[in-house]
């Protein structure tokens, strides 16, 4: 069944179109790669998907119901969440708070309740922190719950972005370049870590530069090059795709 669905979607920025009429869907509960080289729209994509940009052209479904032009915080509370290349904790809070922060989406004790913390509010945020320590402990990363987020090394700090992702509770996360800046032991800790999530029935759409990484977990593959869409498939079929291998690759014809 299709989660997410992509017609015709294009953006440009002046005279330059980063997104060019791009179409895919992503069924329930698969891992969708996206790669291309750099320039080629995967980020724009994403920004188009999760409400950071408005499409010029095109439509964005989410189970069903349109959420192109929504902004960010209506497309979160629809159940999308989302990881960023260049990690964005909240630094001098604990690994705790910043997952608490992501859960709070789900809450529905406004600002003046919490203030004046009325009983169905400390039950909210009592509930918050419980589930919370649950995704710590579900990413192995419990222990590291009172720590500055800012502290921690940056493999770590990857680790604790995509608890906050979990804790939407989303049906749907986007991932970009989540390898980024990782090591060989890291990259493996999240692809383990990925397919956990996917275990948890959530469906998984990411962006990423690391080939043995998007290959490895991918259900089906998107390619970009300069905004427009050249291939589409189970990664063997990427892998022996010959626009794919001339244009992201960059090798040449026999």
């Amino acid at each position: 069944m299709k989660l997410l669905s992509v017609e015709h979607l294009s953006k440009s920025f002046g005279g330059l179109t980063a997104v060019n009429d791009v179409s895919f869907s992503v069924d329930t509960g698969m891992i969708k790669g996206i790669i291309g080289p750099n320039g080629a729209g995967k980020t724009t994509l994403f920004n188009l998907i999760a409400g950071a940009l408005s499409p010029d052209t095109g439509t964005v479904h989410f189970a069903d119901k349109p959420i192109h032009g929504l902004p960010q915080h209506r497309i979160a509370e629809r159940r999308i969440a989302r990881t960023f290349q260049n990690i964005k904790l909240f630094p001098h809070m604990t690994v705790l708070e910043n997952v608490i922060a992501g859960r709070h989406t789900r809450t529905k004790a406004g600002f003046i309740a919490g203030m004046l913390s009325l009983p169905h509010t400390l039950s909210e945020e009592t509930k918050a922190v419980a589930a919370s320590r649950d995704i710590l402990d579900l990413l192995g990363i419990a222990a590291l719950a009172d720590k500055e987020a800012g502290s921690l090394p940056f493999g770590r700090q990857r680790v604790v972005e995509f608890a906050r992702a979990l804790a939407l509770d989303p049906e749907l996360i986007l991932l970009d370049e989540p390898a980024a800046g990782l090591n060989n032991h890291e990259t493996d800790e999240i692809a383990a870590i990925i397919r956990r999530i996917r275990d948890l029935g959530i469906t998984v759409l990411i962006i990423e530069h690391d080939m043995s990484l998007i290959m490895e977990i991918s259900d089906s593959i998107l390619v970009l090059s300069s905004g427009k869409q050249i291939a589409e498939g189970p990664p063997s079929e990427i892998q022996r795709n010959r626009e794919v291998i001339n244009v992201y690759l960059g090798a040449e014809d026999a």
